[in-house]
């Protein structure tokens, strides 16, 4: 429906007894949609001019929606060609809002006043926020505006709808009443809303307001599924002159078609399948009914993909385009406190930046745009920002760029027409740009022969459409009695005079009985979303009650020829390894195919650039901090208990600052260090008792194997009183985990190979256990020496292996697959048993 109310909905006039008859006749018809509905309505029209001896072009017709003004014309000159009455004369043909628009041309224009509502998101975003702070709800006015435009949308109608000269007074009763009984606090926002948003609704100057003063001879009123609020004066004005009819409705179903589909994606290739096919039997155009918007844009992409022209006359949320995401990604970039990765999104998909100019480009943007500034002021700087970043021209191709730049009053001069008043921060003014394009919709533009139209389900009425393909027929998204739109309660609604649930109900139920008597429809549903089962809508179980049969699948299917996906056997004898580490030589022992992509053709996944902190960053803050406090705990000469807890805090605050970690980012360490440090410091002083001593730490070692090198660094090494040295590593690891690395001492790598980077025969090798939630602890692997000669063979065996061109298959199984970067490149997922 129009966004302003339809004048005169279906109340009746006191004229209305002449047309009342001829009505009923035409709702006799058969056929829906059809010429004939339209030819008899038309018939009905021309009667009530000669009846009234009104000449044509001084006769207004009104159509529930502006998509029927065309349809109406061409009605009309099929009806003046059949009579062969020779009359050239057509009767006006209008909309509510295109009526007034035209009417307020004619007057040189409507111009809203500062504060009136205009159903533009842009004006009325900055309105309410003002409105908010001026009632004393500044602190509130980013939470609230929205719904503030929201409520006061839902009342233009019936406010539009009051005289002009009555309005005020219209508002400012029902601002009285409808916080009648609502004096608890938890409700003082919301009444603040309501109230605000019907002052607003009632102080404000409509575009329809010109209809008042509009005249004609002869009014038609054709009226939609839903009547809307009536026009008091205009009835009065129009008197006897004011007529309304109904276009016809069929009796008969048409051929109705049910699908059951399994689940979202199944139900969008089923839909567009059924297109397909009506498309394929030459029946154009077909309706596809916009019930489930997002299921609706992916059957309108798979559509697309098969060069169908479409016409979407429902649109989406501004917001959703590439467009605008390409707007909000620059203002998430300029935040003081962002991410990394926002900037990121931003520096990376702007064409003017490359890999040497990121840093710079990082600190001009975000230095430019911190202070607090106008309105327009943000808009030119914006508008140059995206300028500098050679977005603006791609905005100004796309069409929904175009939409983006016109909502946001972007193009040079267009920030104007917003006030400069209020001096905004960068966070309002994010705020208010979001708000904006979630608001606004967009519609691409509509291709002059379109095969097929994406529209809702009250505005089949009247259109020849040859078939009606309606996924979203479940019992969420076509429920037989829908909620009302917008947060108003059932009573505010009956005060405010806004549509019942059961009017509402009335309306939809029309407009499903409408749907079905179209000549071809398909009605689709999915049987489960979300791991939930999920029933079909009551309309749609109405029909099965009925014994109605499900067709077959309207897929067609093909054949495809195998290809199989089989395991990768590479051979890598030609990427020679001259130095290997423990954690390679832990990727080759769980997959060879692992090692041979990371390791040999070197492919690393690009690492996150994240502000949150995770375990791995708590274990190399902890890998620093002690060795810090080892190294000076050597200094000291036998420091006690307390004098240890002051270093080992030292310790602390020296790694936070090495590693550059706010307080903020040091919180979820800070929680938990009382606990660490109490184990940790326990744990040593019974290491120690038993004869071991720190060494040294973070220690870099190589150590030749014929033609390779094994490299490493060792967490900790500590030695005994007789001489003997011990190998550990930390571990910030479950315990389960630790005792797990032990169980099979042979298939341990670790710290096998730690100890072959020391020359010793008697080595000793442990992990030491920093619990976050336990006591530090010591886990020995015994017979380490042996472990490492043993490992020595093995590594000497598989490199042999390797350099004489041994496959290295995908062998990984369970954790070693999870989380391994090569894991794409394996195709795992798609090998073929």
């Amino acid at each position: 429906m129009d966004p302003i109310a339809t004048l005169f909905g279906s109340a009746e006039l006191p004229s209305a007894t002449t047309a009342r008859e001829p009505v009923a006749a035409v709702r006799g018809l058969h056929t829906h949609p059809s010429e004939a509905q339209w030819q008899q309505l038309m018939q009905h029209v021309d009667e009530l001019l000669r009846q009234t001896g009104v000449h044509p072009s001084r006769a207004v017709v009104l159509v529930p929606y502006a998509q029927l003004i065309h349809q109406a014309q061409e009605a009309w000159k099929q009806h003046v060609r059949a009579a062969a009455s020779g009359a050239s004369f057509t009767p006006r043909f209008e909309s509510t809002m295109n009526w007034a628009t035209s009417l307020n041309a004619a007057h040189g224009g409507f111009v809203a006043g500062t504060d009136d509502l205009t159903l533009d998101a842009a004006l009325d975003g900055l309105t309410a926020a003002n409105l908010l702070v001026r009632a004393g709800l500044a602190a509130q006015q980013n939470a609230l505006s929205g719904r503030l435009v929201e409520a006061a949308w839902s009342l233009s109608r019936h406010a539009a709808a009051q005289a002009s000269t009555e309005r005020l007074q219209w508002g400012a009763k029902l601002a009285a009443d409808i916080g009648a009984g609502l004096d608890s606090p938890a409700l003082a926002l919301e009444l603040a809303v309501a109230r605000i948003a019907l002052v607003w609704a009632a102080a404000s100057a409509y575009p329809s307001d010109v209809l008042f003063n509009a005249s004609a001879e002869l009014l038609v009123v054709i009226d939609g599924f839903q009547a809307e609020p009536p026009f008091e004066v205009l009835k009065q004005q129009f008197g006897d002159r004011a007529h309304e009819l109904h276009l016809p409705a069929p009796a008969a179903l048409g051929e109705i078609g049910l699908h059951d589909a399994q689940d979202a994606e199944d139900e969008a290739h089923r839909a567009a399948a059924c297109v397909l096919a009506h498309l394929a039997q030459g029946r154009k155009p077909v309706a596809l009914i916009a019930q489930d918007r997002l299921l609706t844009r992916r059957v309108r992409a798979m559509l697309a993909e098969r060069g169908v022209v479409l016409r979407d006359e429902t649109g989406w949320k501004l917001s959703t385009t590439r467009a605008a995401a390409t707007l909000m990604s620059l203002l998430r970039a300029v935040v003081w406190d962002v991410s990394t990765d926002a900037v990121l999104d931003f520096l990376k998909n702007a064409p003017s930046f490359d890999a040497q100019l990121v840093t710079q480009a990082e600190v001009a943007l975000r230095e430019g745009m911190q202070r607090a500034r106008s309105l327009p002021s943000w808009l030119r700087d914006c508008r140059l920002a995206l300028q500098f970043a050679d977005h603006w021209d791609a905005l100004v191709r796309d069409a929904a760029g175009t939409a983006v730049i016109a909502a946001l009053r972007l193009h040079d001069g267009n920030e104007l027409e917003l006030p400069a008043s209020r001096r905004m921060s960068p966070a309002d003014f994010t705020h208010w740009a979001n708000q904006t394009l979630e608001t606004a919709s967009f519609s691409p533009r509509h291709p002059a022969d379109a095969q097929v139209v994406i529209l809702p389900l009250s505005q089949l009425l009247g259109r020849p459409m040859q078939a009606v393909v309606m996924p979203g027929c479940d019992e969420v998204r076509l429920a037989v009695s829908p909620e009302p739109p917008g947060k108003w309660t059932a009573p505010k609604r009956e005060l405010l005079g806004l549509a019942s649930r059961a009017e509402i109900t009335r309306a939809h139920r029309a407009a499903w009985q409408n749907a079905l008597q179209c000549p071809h429809i398909d009605l689709l549903w999915r049987q489960s979303e979300g791991g939930e089962h999920l029933m079909p809508s009551g309309f749609v179980q109405a029909l099965l009650l009925q014994g109605l049969p499900l067709p077959p699948d309207p897929r067609s299917q093909r054949e495809l020829a195998a290809a199989p996906t089989l395991h990768p056997l590479p051979v890598g004898n030609d990427l020679p390894v001259d130095r290997l580490s423990a954690s390679a030589y832990e990727d080759l022992r769980r997959c060879p195919y692992r090692f041979f992509a990371l390791r040999q053709l070197r492919l690393q996944a690009s690492e996150e650039l994240e502000s949150e902190l995770g375990k791995r960053d708590f274990g190399n803050w902890l890998h620093k901090l002690l060795y810090t406090f080892h190294l000076e705990l050597n200094k000291a000469s036998a420091p006690d208990l307390r004098a240890r807890v002051a270093m080992i805090n030292i310790a602390a605050e020296t790694a936070t600052a090495e590693l550059g970690l706010s307080d903020s980012e040091f919180l979820p360490f800070a929680a938990i260090w009382p606990r660490v440090r109490e184990g940790y410091l326990t744990w040593l002083a019974g290491h120690e008792a038993g004869g071991a001593a720190f060494e040294d730490g973070e220690v870099a070692k190589t150590m030749p194997l014929g033609d390779l090198t094994l490299i490493g660094k060792i967490d900790r090494i500590d030695t005994f009183a007789g001489g003997a040295r011990m190998v550990l590593d930390y571990k910030t690891e479950g315990r389960s985990v630790t005792v797990e690395r032990l169980r099979d001492a042979q298939e341990d790598t670790q710290l096998a190979f730690y100890a072959a980077l020391l020359d010793d025969d008697t080595l000793q090798a442990a992990y030491v256990n920093v619990g976050e939630k336990e006591a530090t602890r010591t886990y020995p692997q015994p017979d380490i020496v042996d472990l490492r000669d043993g490992l020595i063979q093995s590594i000497l065996s598989d490199l042999s292996r390797i350099s004489a061109g041994a496959p290295m298959p995908a062998l990984g199984e369970g954790k070693a697959c999870d989380y391994c970067a090569a894991r794409g490149l394996c195709s795992k997922d798609f090998w073929t048993l």
